[in-house]
């Protein structure tokens, strides 16, 4: 049965106004405009929107590749190239997905409430949800999809077993919100704030809040704080006879007039007037934004009809909206706050009650960076902000940017100017930051985050070398042995065995890699923070990181029912639908994944799930890199193909399937199917073409002290290194707890010196080591090879008697990693 969203090319080129080169009753029921986050390619019909950075059209090629038959495009394509594709050509891509939203929306006659304001108003629309989803099945925006793309693609997700709906609209130029109308038409609405941000565009916030007004010009009510004068003032001019306007307010009488606010312990109760009735409220928060917000819902509650005691029950179980601030611990007894996200007035006083907070006898410092799009001039601007710092009582400000290092008279505290984050990170010395909690806040353009990761960066004299130029060589050799077609997967769990995260992360991205997968949801969410945006799997996920891997677009492997049970219980109240998901399959490791004997129980379950899509199935070889398990890894890749092809044969779309690592790659290339997973061999370790790779990572030190011992001397710990002679021994700044493992002490390990080869000595302390250099000729400063080029990773594991995986992960992230390319 067709769902509410399926549409036919001919109905969608006349409403978009375009002209549709292919077949008139191509179905599609779902809409793409990221050729990343496809889903179900057969039915998808791409718009190939274009910007200052990207071009859809250019993407084509990848898509039709990925199965994608239906396309809507400014400019004519030639249809030879693409055989059985169909084109809507259209003047303007992103119109036509607004005109196409917009027309769907009209199907649906349920409550729609839109919000609008310059802050809160993913938090209100969360909140609305997390109260009101009990009574009403409800489809709201995807995160803060608010945008003129985000818009159209939220609303395009209504469907007639909907009862209410709940988008969120945010512009940043005139005539923008006109769009926004056309596509929510609103039924109700709330204005959550005014502020600054979105301003610069505009000439006064008088402007920007009558655009943000045109929001409402369908609605049969709104909600609205009436403290602030502008917008009570134009709300009544606008509104008042054909629209019921919903006030609250602290201070005169309203729809919803406070009485009182009580702050009692973690709580805030609140106790109103109603109609004349008087209500309570206890807030699990106590901060100003977040009762403002709850206001906004309190109101509208009351407004839909939902009784007291379900407003009391619902604000209690309030879950708080992750924001994008972090708080991490810094080095000499610092504590930062990351606030890479807004750089607006108003919310700086937000982040600046977080710093308040957390204090707790440290100095308070603030860096900031210019504060832009906010309409005023800059004398008045920083005179604002200094008055902000001066009244939280911010003893240092670190201001970085030319506009406020311009105004730098204004600032009484203690301060300092650069004019960009770069100047700012090759003048500064981390160790003027003692004892004090950090507030490291800016706008995008300025990249704060690598000030942040400059201040908890731990200085060590150990480090860890990756040869990018090796590992590219490495990727390039594994892919010619795969066909062209073959997909493949890079594992870059465990910090990238040991080389680090997101460096490594950007150099498989720009080498256009088709996955990336990630031990731990954490591992994943620290990638997308870095700006990763090729596919992550995440293959241990853990029930409580769910709404994490949802927020993050992280996509989980899925090895049993109750697993699967649990994370559809999560997607179900994210809103989401046709998650990506990949199911794991035991086939004879005998760990994690489905057994032959709970596949039909599997493919019941998820057969016309709506919110699910197996994007592929693996499974793992227990003995590929050893020929007298050949038998075992053939019987593995049978049984993987017979309950792959029951599973495929029951869906209607593609499903990658996978069971080859690195060895399965080398040893048995008949069994690719359509990806391979990458692992070690990047790093340059293959037990069969060793020869074939380069040496990737070497870890390396320095001599900090060489000194003469007596003979029947010992050191270090327990005297288990006894000299039985006159030795010259060096201690080098490395040890267990850099991933020098102590079972290398006593003459078991060795390291290399000035192309020889020195003997540990003594037992591995926690921090450093003891190495004999009697015949060596070294001095103190020299460099000391753990492994690298000329001693490799492979030697160092057998005399473990390990593997290299486990060195590689276990090298501490407090040894420094360098990167380079030859």
């Amino acid at each position: 049965m067709s769902s509410s969203k399926t549409y036919q090319l001919n109905q969608i080129a006349q409403i978009i106004e375009g002209n549709l080169v292919g077949k008139d009753d191509f179905e599609v029921d779902r809409l793409s405009i990221d050729s990343r986050t496809l889903v179900l390619a057969s039915r998808t019909l791409f718009f190939a929107l274009e910007g200052d950075r990207h071009n859809g059209h250019d993407y084509i090629q990848d898509l039709y590749d990925k199965g994608v038959r239906a396309f809507v495009v400014r400019k004519p394509i030639v249809k030879d190239h693409f055989e059985d594709c169909n084109f809507i050509i259209v003047k303007n891509t992103l119109k036509a997905l607004q005109q196409l939203s917009s027309y769907h929306r009209k199907n649906f006659s349920y409550p729609v409430v839109a919000i609008t304001g310059s802050n809160g108003k993913t938090i209100v629309k969360e909140w609305l949800y997390q109260i009101l989803n009990p009574y009403f099945r409800i489809v709201r925006s995807p995160k803060s999809y608010n945008s003129q793309v985000g818009v159209p693609m939220s609303v395009w997700q209504m469907e007639k077993e909907d009862e209410l709906g709940i988008f969120e609209a945010g512009i940043s130029q005139p005539s923008e919100m006109e769009n926004l109308q056309a596509i929510i038409q609103p039924t109700g609405g709330i204005f959550t704030h005014l502020g600054s941000a979105h301003q610069e565009n505009f000439k006064d916030s008088g402007s920007l809040l009558l655009e943000k007004l045109k929001l409402f010009k369908s609605c049969d009510w709104i909600v609205y704080c009436s403290d602030n004068a502008l917008v009570d003032q134009e709300m009544v001019v606008h509104y008042e006879e054909d629209t019921e306007l919903l006030s609250w307010s602290k201070t005169k009488e309203a729809s919803l007039q406070i009485l009182s606010e009580e702050h009692i312990d973690r709580y805030t109760q609140i106790i109103a007037l109603y109609k004349g009735d008087e209500k309570t409220i206890r807030l699990p928060f106590s901060d100003a934004a977040s009762i403002e917000n709850a206001m906004h819902c309190w109101l509208t509650f009351l407004h839909l009809g939902l009784s007291d005691d379900n407003i009391r029950k619902g604000f209690l179980d309030l879950q708080a909206v992750a924001m994008r601030m972090e708080l991490k611990e810094g080095q000499n007894n610092c504590l930062l706050i990351n606030d890479f996200y807004n750089s607006d007035l108003g919310s700086l006083s937000i982040t600046l009650d977080m710093l308040n907070q957390y204090a707790q006898g440290r100095k308070k410092t603030l860096i900031l960076s210019d504060i832009l799009q906010t309409g005023l001039n800059k004398e008045k601007l920083y005179t604002q902000i200094a008055e902000l710092i001066d009244l939280n009582k911010i003893e240092k400000l670190v201001g970085i940017g030319d506009h406020i290092s311009s105004q730098s008279d204004l600032f009484k505290c203690e301060s300092y100017f650069y004019s960009n984050t770069e100047t700012f990170l090759k003048t500064i010395d981390t160790k003027v930051f003692k004892n004090e909690i950090i507030l490291i806040r800016g706008a995008r353009n300025f990249r704060f985050e690598r000030i942040s990761s400059a201040l908890q960066y731990k200085a060590h004299r150990t480090i860890l070398e990756v040869n990018l130029t090796a590992m590219v060589h490495n990727l390039n050799y594994f892919r010619s042995l795969l066909d062209a077609k073959t997909k493949l997967m890079v594992m870059v769990k465990a910090f990238s065995y040991g080389s680090g995260s997101s460096e490594i992360a950007n150099l498989l991205q720009y080498h256009r890699v088709d996955y990336l997968a990630v031990a731990i949801a954490d591992e994943g969410v620290e990638l997308r923070t870095e700006g990763i945006s090729t596919p992550i799997v995440v293959m241990n996920p853990e029930l409580h990181s769910f709404e994490t891997m949802i927020d993050y677009n992280l996509e989980p492997e899925i090895y049993s029912l109750s697993v699967l049970k649990n994370f559809e219980a999560v997607i179900k109240k994210s809103g989401m639908k046709n998650y990506p998901i990949h199911l794991k399959l035991d086939t004879g490791m005998y760990r994690m994944g489905f057994t032959d004997s709970e596949l039909d129980e599997l493919i019941s379950y998820l057969k016309d799930n709506p919110h699910f899509y197996i994007r592929s199935v693996f499974s793992h070889l227990a003995g590929s890199d050893e020929e007298v398990h050949d038998d075992y890894t053939e019987s593995q890749i049978k049984k993987f193909e017979i309950w792959t092809n029951k599973i495929r044969a029951v869906f209607p779309y593609q499903i990658d399937r996978h069971i080859l690592n690195t060895s399965g790659i080398e040893r048995f290339p008949q069994a690719q199917f359509e990806m391979v997973r990458l692992g070690i061999g990047l790093y340059g370790v293959s037990a069969t073409n060793q020869n074939k790779l380069m040496n990737v990572s070497s870890l390396k030190t320095t001599i900090s002290q060489i000194k003469w011992v007596d003979k029947g001397q010992t050191v270090g710990y327990s005297r288990k290194g006894k000299l039985n002679k006159k030795s010259r021994i060096g201690i080098i700044p490395i040890g267990y707890a850099d991933g020098f493992n102590r079972k290398l002490s006593n003459g078991v390990g060795q390291v290399l010196v000035n192309g020889k080869m020195a003997a540990v000595v003594g037992n591995i302390c926690m921090d450093m080591c003891i190495i004999d250099l009697t015949d060596i000729e070294a001095k103190e400063g020299d460099t000391v090879t753990i492994f690298g080029d000329d001693y490799s990773l492979s030697q160092m594991a057998e005399q473990l008697g390990t593997i290299p995986y486990e060195i590689l992960t276990t090298v501490s992230r407090r040894v420094k990693r360098i990167y380079f390319q030859e």
